[in-house]
């Protein structure tokens, strides 16, 4: 069921410029002429006063402009600035009045009264009524919002953003949903698959993000294959299979080279010499091992016993020390939970200390009036025993932390006393073992010292220098033979450095070979990449499709709602993208609202904007229309017209409620 407000009357008393003015439209279309400053947009500031408490532009603390003026520029003192209006809503008519007056305080002794501020008084149908019920009063008319869009032609165009255009334009006509739009465009059909249940906005920035990745790939391959193709090796005019045999010959001259120095080195008399030798020392061990044999054994014993020994020391000193630490430690907790035990006995006496006040108000905050006794009491009781449970609750909370913290300090104590006996025994232990070690130290110290001298026996002796002869001998020998080992070191040198040189050489084939097959590699992935970026723009494309058709469909929805006025949800950008609007385009040719659009359009655009907003909110309120001698034919509305024209013709305001004048203010 549709809501219509029609204003039978307002009447102003020193409301700004209107000292005594009443205007009777009686819910027909009223026009209203004057001259610039005679108060016409004064009418519009009182009714939305009365309703809302601010001025048509939406100006709060009426105190900086609601007063009359004196001819001095001085705001007037001591009158009462008043609206009052009379509605006539769903066929009931109603009063509504505000009255807003200074107030005036004379204190004890003093000779006159001084401001102290304003007050609002506020009457529906003849009774006071608190602001906050009048308030309630004025939205079960009308919420202030939908007000301000059904009554001011350019405030749905002039005062809100793109964004609450658009928001309200869907709520007006209901938002398209995904599969409505698919199904109008065939071309979307594999949408929802591409899409895999995210959004459109996320993918379209998935999409972004990928080509990104992409297009920062497919710039870095071209520079990756230019790069090998740098490094890569000049090979012009060898040959590989040549160049193996060669280098397949000089490692056989090597390896040749290199036997024949063996053979010098291991000439027939030098090989049985140094056989001798080795059988020489294997006889100087044996003779050595049974002469110290049972000492060695008894040393060797002595020393895995004092290993184990000192490794049973070093056990027991490291848990010692970890226990200690740990001692240390519990003895600073103990310090801290003493300390916070301490604190707490002082907050549980500050507690039991504290008194209860009462501190509340004895007179009503609304009206200033003083509260009945009994009430004050009652309020009174009730704060004493919130008090009381509180105290109650907070000495529990504070007597049962204390309990657990000197739990805590008994068990720490306990602890640190069954640690100190095992840190004792521990120590006893070591003083125990210490001298242990001592003793097996000296036993090995005594059994070095009589461990027999090999070099005085005359076998082991005997052995030795037949061991140094042998070894004159086969220098001698080796002597004889070093020119002819230094050539063929010499030839084997210049063999190598030659082999390197063509070895470095044929290993260019490989790196060229290598380096041929990464280029290939880069260039299926820039291939791949390719396909990948085709598929994206691809995809991309069908979501700007989607959005486009969603577009389309969506301001036909809109416009369908509107006679004249046509909105422009989104333009197209010059890369092709769409950029989010609401622009306001009017009459055959679309005329932008914002740029070209005369006043009078203007007008008859708003009200076109406003018989759709009166369908949605189904509420049909009176229209102001300034400025309304700029419209020769204005658009007919459901909503009762107040039309303010300015004329020189008349020196005050004057009011037409028909085609011809038929009175006055």
């Amino acid at each position: 069921m549709v809501k219509q407000i029609k204003i039978i009357s307002l009447t102003f008393r020193y409301f700004k410029g209107l000292q005594e003015v009443t205007l009777q439209p009686d819910g027909q279309d009223t026009n209203i002429y004057g001259p610039n400053a005679a108060g016409k947009t004064t009418l519009f500031d009182g009714f939305y006063w009365l309703l809302f408490n601010k001025d048509s532009r939406e100006k709060g603390k009426p105190e900086k402009w609601i007063k009359t003026l004196e001819s001095n520029g001085e705001p007037m003192h001591g009158v009462e600035h008043e609206v009052i209006g009379v509605l006539e809503v769903d066929g009931k008519r109603r009063e509504f009045r505000k009255v807003f007056t200074e107030k005036w305080t004379k204190k004890r002794g003093a000779a006159t009264a001084e401001f102290t501020g304003h007050k609002t008084n506020h009457f529906v149908d003849g009774a006071p009524y608190s602001e906050g019920n009048y308030t309630t009063e004025i939205s079960k008319i009308i919420d202030e919002e939908a007000f301000k869009l059904l009554t001011n032609p350019s405030y749905y165009a002039e005062r809100l953003d793109l964004n609450e255009r658009r928001k309200l334009l869907l709520e007006v006509c209901g938002d398209i949903s995904d599969n409505e739009v698919i199904s109008n465009n065939k071309d979307l059909s594999e949408l929802p698959s591409i899409l895999e249940n995210r959004t459109l906005d996320i993918h379209k920035n998935k999409i972004k993000s990928d080509q990104a990745r992409i297009n920062s790939r497919l710039k870095e391959i071209p520079n990756g294959i230019a790069e090998i193709k740098r490094v890569m090796p000049d090979t012009d005019g060898l040959n590989e299979e040549m160049m193996q045999k060669q280098i397949e010959t000089l490692r056989d001259r090597i390896r040749n080279k290199e036997d024949e120095m063996n053979r010098i080195q291991n000439g027939g008399e030098i090989a049985v010499k140094t056989n001798r030798l080795r059988e020489i020392d294997g006889e100087l061990l044996q003779i050595k091992n049974e002469i110290q044999a049972g000492s060695f054994e008894k040393i060797s014993a002595k020393r895995q016993h004092l290993s184990k020994k000192n490794a049973d020391y070093g056990a027991l000193e490291d848990a010692t020390k970890r226990m200690e630490a740990h001692v240390t430690r519990l003895r600073s907790q103990i310090k801290e939970n003493e300390e916070t035990r301490a604190r707490l006995r002082d907050e549980r006496d500050k507690e039991k200390e504290s008194q209860f006040v009462y501190s509340g108000e004895d007179s009503c905050a609304t009206c200033g009036q003083s509260l009945p006794i009994e009430k004050v009491e009652e309020a009174r009781k009730r704060a004493e025993e919130q008090f009381n449970t509180r105290k109650s609750q907070t000495l529990e909370q504070i007597v049962s932390r204390g309990k657990t913290e000197k739990l805590l300090a008994d068990q720490w104590a306990k602890e640190i006393e069954q640690i100190t006996d095992t840190i004792e025994t521990n120590r006893i232990k070591m003083d125990a073992l210490d001298q242990e070690i001592k003793e097996l130290v000296t036993g090995i110290e005594t059994l070095e010292s009589s461990t027999p001298n090999i070099a005085s026996d005359p076998v082991y002796a005997s052995k030795l220098q037949e061991r140094e002869e042998i070894e004159r001998t086969i220098r001698e020998l080796r002597s004889q033979s070093v020119s002819a080992l230094s050539e063929a070191r010499l030839e084997v040198v210049s063999l190598r450095a030659e082999l390197e040189s063509q070895e470095r050489k044929y290993a260019g084939f490989d790196q060229i070979q290598r380096g041929q097959k990464r280029i290939e590699e880069l260039k299926t992935e820039e291939k791949e990449l390719a396909r990948q970026y085709e598929e994206l723009e691809r995809q991309l494309y069908l979501t700007e499709e989607f959005t486009r058709t969603k577009v389309q469909m969506l301001e036909s929805k809109i416009n369908a709602k509107f006679r004249n006025v046509k909105f422009r949800l989104f333009e197209t950008q010059v890369n092709g993208a769409l950029n989010e609007t609401c622009k306001i385009l009017y009459g055959p040719n679309l005329v932008p609202y914002e740029d070209g659009l005369n006043r009078a359009a203007q007008v008859n655009a708003g009200l076109d904007i406003i018989n759709t907003l009166s369908e949605h909110y189904k509420v049909i309120a009176p229209i102001f229309i300034d400025n309304a001698e700029a419209v020769t034919d204005i658009e007919s509305t459901a909503g009762q017209q107040i039309r303010l024209i300015v004329s020189k013709e008349y020196h005050d305001l004057y009011v037409d409620k028909a085609e011809t004048h038929t009175g006055g203010v």
